[in-house]
C-alpha cells in the first residue's frame, strides 16, 4: 500500500501545528495587536504537559486557555510552548507540547483549527469530539466561549478504515 508511506494526513496536521507555533511566536515577539486573542485547547494528561495538579484534577481530559490581556513569559520552542497565566489571582506556569493541542482559534479573524490527538506521534486516535473539552469558570484567562471562528477539520483527508 504505497499511499501509506506518505501519510498526508499527518503531514497536514504537522503543518497546521506549525501555524499555531508561528502565531504564538509572533505574539511573543510583538504582542497581540488589535482584537487578536487565542483560544488554545489541549489534553491535560498528554505526555509533556506540565500544569498545576489542581488544574489536572479540575480538567482531567481537556482544558482551554485564552491568551489575550493577561499572560506572561510566553516562550515558544519547536515542540512546545510555555506561558504563565493567572488562575484565581495566582500566576501559574504552564508548559504545553504542540502534540497535546486539540484546538486553536483566533475569533477576532474567525480562524480556527481542530487537531486529532495522536497516541504515538503518528496514529490518529479517532477522537472526533471537538466540543468535549473543559474550561475553567470565572477566570479571565480561560473560557468556554470559543467565539465563532471557522474550524478546519482534517477528517476529509484521513484514510477511512
Amino acid at each position: 500500500m504505497a499511499d501509506d508511506l506518505f501519510r498526508y494526513d499527518l503531514m497536514v496536521e504537522t503543518a497546521l501545528r506549525g501555524v499555531v507555533r508561528d502565531a504564538l511566536r509572533r505574539a511573543a515577539e510583538r504582542g497581540l495587536p488589535g482584537n487578536h486573542h487565542f483560544y488554545i485547547t489541549f489534553k491535560t494528561r498528554a505526555p509533556g504537559v506540565n500544569i498545576p495538579p489542581y488544574l489536572v484534577e479540575r480538567y482531567p481530559d481537556e482544558m482551554t486557555i485564552v491568551l489575550q490581556f493577561q499572560f506572561w513569559d510566553l516562550e515558544i520552542l519547536e515542540d512546545q510552548f510555555s506561558v504563565t497565566l493567572s488562575f484565581n489571582d495566582i500566576r501559574e506556569p504552564l508548559t504545553i507540547p504542540f502534540e497535546a493541542l486539540t484546538g486553536f482559534a483566533d475569533p477576532s479573524v474567525q480562524f480556527g483549527l481542530q487537531f486529532q490527538q495522536t497516541t504515538n506521534g503518528d496514529t490518529p486516535t479517532g477522537d472526533d469530539d471537538p466540543d468535549g473539552g473543559d474550561t475553567p469558570d470565572g477566570d479571565d484567562d480561560a473560557t468556554d466561549d470559543a467565539g465563532s471562528g471557522e474550524v478546519v477539520s482534517l477528517d476529509q483527508f484521513r484514510k477511512k478504515k
